[in-house]
């Protein structure tokens, strides 16, 4: 019963260790959020926030939703 338990402890950690392993995509937002101070109305205004792919994996962007 004890071998079986540290044969039952050593795959569970192997298992752990392998999903550590995996590479997996990775999205940073260098800000997350841009103060523009006054604007007067009507003003056309823009900014941009640069996305960069940090992880080990092809990195696909599916759907953006402007907020």
């Amino acid at each position: 019963m004890k071998i079986l338990n540290q044969i039952y402890l050593i795959l569970i950690s192997i298992l752990v260790l392998a999903g550590i392993a995996t590479s997996a995509p990775r999205l940073t937002i260098g800000e997350s959020s841009f103060d523009f101070g006054f604007v007067p109305q009507n003003s056309k205004i823009s900014h941009d926030f640069w996305l960069l792919s940090t992880g080990d994996d092809e990195l696909k962007i599916l759907k953006v939703v402007p907020g």
